[in-house]
């Protein structure tokens, strides 16, 4: 009832304030809002798989009013959400604008840093610590950077998301705000990166409480069970649920939530997570005056697809079909609400992810016959600290190892006097013989040879001399790495959905491959403007209107 309210109140502001402005229409080439629409682990397979259960107005309506790209990648080698993000909203690789992961070695300072800590920043919306974020990290500008510089600051740029690497890199060092969900209050809050004094109706949006809300509730079937048939059991998927123990319907939120030490963590695994981030989008579109004048503005929506729970219940899980049947209402009802205020030609809309999800090694194998497996890092790692010490005498020689990067340590190397290149050889070549390992190549490698458009080009692509390991790992096809005390959020699959929709954008569908790094050089294109100077990405002609 309260959601209702709010949209219908929300509906009948926006067109109040466009009508009284006078602002009813403008050329279809320069639209006056940009809606980014970003669905964290999507795999394009989920648009088919679910068609027929979809309603008509929010996939089926931009896949079919629109220009779909299906053969899209993300070719970073590591398939990571801050590394995607990053990639899509500056159009170039992490070897330029450096986000190569979550964390990585500060080799001049000598410790670990994050890709998104901030001791400078405080939060804005709570009294918790976990504002402390900027894109300070970034290297390079983002689209909402540029909207900022070509139109003198005018332009306004704002994300929306769960999490925080979401809502910041999709948003830039410039934008007039990002927004993301406090785990310890279930309020969404934002960075003095951004902004110092908290919006009077973002804090009203608050004091709703729906996350209390949300998680108050039981997490069902939206449909009958049984009509749930593009989906597996749990016990054929390996399956290990919620908390490791819950993986079957219905999931009591409140429960989940004191068993995980009661933060509000548990949200981003339901389908209420991405409710809520509609919710907050349509109080923020036009309390903010998003698209109101002729200026192009920018907003960007990441919507979860599991999050962190995905890899525990799969893509073939009933919980992510229902998790995406309830996510097409959502996108119906920002679809509409948008499109009735604005007009469909005035603004340009495009749907995509910044990473996909894999099928489960042991699934694989039972039912397909595949060769996949189970790569196991901490005893791989183990074998190469004992190799390492036989060979270059006893010594602590690996710093860190995660997300497919191993850290040499580099003053104990320089202080035995041994040659760098030759112990990063000597470990890539060690590696390599572990079945499961596809490639494990050294940065000297790296650095001097050209692997671009091959198969190592990824790791080119996800390459940075200051920041990347001293060795890059690539898992073969269909395996996939499991720690025994940390979940590991992994995928091999870099095929991601791309759809565009709105102004200027005609129907129809391109089966030439497209990359991440395309999507800014083509909405700049669209716009009339230069993109980012460090952009590497090319436009998507086929998408563009016919001169």
């Amino acid at each position: 009832m309260i959601r209702r309210f709010l949209s219908l109140l929300l509906a009948l502001l926006l067109n109040f304030s466009l009508q009284a402005q006078g602002h009813t229409s403008v050329s279809s080439s320069s639209p006056r809002l940009i809606v980014g629409i970003v669905v964290e682990n999507m795999h394009p397979d989920y648009i088919e798989r679910y068609w027929n259960k979809f309603g008509e107005e929010g996939f089926k309506r931009l896949y079919s009013g629109g220009f779909v790209c299906a053969n899209h990648h993300i070719n970073n080698l590591v398939q990571r959400p801050t590394v995607g993000m990053a990639t899509l909203f500056t159009g170039t690789t992490p070897s330029i604008h450096g986000i190569v992961n979550d964390t990585w070695i500060d080799r001049l300072n000598n410790k670990e840093t994050d890709c998104l800590f901030d001791n400078s920043s405080t939060t804005v919306g709570s009294d918790s610590k976990g504002g402390q974020r900027s894109a300070s990290r970034l290297m390079t500008a983002t689209l909402g950077d540029r909207l900022k510089l070509v139109t003198n600051g005018k332009a306004r740029v704002f994300s929306v998301a769960m999490n925080d690497n979401a809502a910041i890199f999709s948003a830039g060092h410039s934008a007039d705000g990002a927004f993301w969900l406090d785990e310890s209050t279930g309020n969404m809050i934002t960075s003095t990166s951004y902004m110092d004094k908290y919006p009077v109706w973002a804090s009203e949006f608050n004091k709703f409480n729906l996350a209390d809300k949300y998680i108050g509730s039981s997490w069902n079937t939206l449909n009958e069970p049984i009509s749930y048939t593009e989906s597996v059991e749990s016990s054929s998927l390996h399956e290990t649920g919620f908390l490791g123990k819950y993986n079957n319907f219905p999931y009591d939120l409140s429960r989940l939530r004191k068993e995980s030490g009661g933060s509000y963590a548990i949200l981003k695994s339901t389908p209420f997570a991405n409710t809520y981030l509609k919710d907050f989008a349509l109080q923020l579109i036009p309390k903010e005056q998003l698209g109101y004048d002729f200026i192009p503005d920018l907003l960007t929506l990441v919507f979860s697809s599991m999050d962190k729970e995905g890899g525990n219940f799969g893509p073939l899980s009933v919980e992510m079909e229902d998790t995406y049947l309830r996510m097409d209402k959502e996108i119906a009802e920002l679809l509409k609400y948008i499109e009735t205020g604005y007009g469909t030609e005035n603004v340009l809309f495009f749907l995509t992810s910044t990473s996909s999800v894999s099928y489960h090694a042991d699934y694989l194998k039972e039912k397909f016959r595949m060769t996949t497996g189970i790569f196991n890092p901490e005893s791989s790692v183990s074998l190469l600290k004992s190799y390492l010490n036989i060979k270059y005498g006893e010594g602590d020689w690996v710093e860190k190892f995660g997300n497919q990067q191993l850290y040499l340590n580099h003053d104990q190397i320089a202080k035995k006097k041994i040659n760098l290149h030759d112990m990063q050889a000597e470990t890539a070549r060690f590696l390599n013989q572990f079945e499961g390992i596809a490639y494990a190549k050294a940065a000297f490698e790296i650095e001097s040879d050209n692997f671009l458009g091959g198969p190592l080009a990824p790791f080119q692509n996800n390459f940075n001399i200051k920041r990347s390991g001293d060795i890059l790992i690539r898992y073969e096809e269909g395996w996939l790495p499991k720690e025994k005390y940390k979940s590991v959020d992994y995928t091999d699959n870099d095929q991601v959905p791309l759809v565009w929709y709105g102004a200027g954008i005609k129907r129809g569908t391109t089966l030439k491959k497209t990359d991440a790094t395309d999507v800014v050089p083509t909405v700049c294109a669209l716009l009339g403007i230069v993109p980012p100077s460090s952009t590497t990405g090319r436009v998507i002609e086929d998408i563009l209107p016919k001169q």
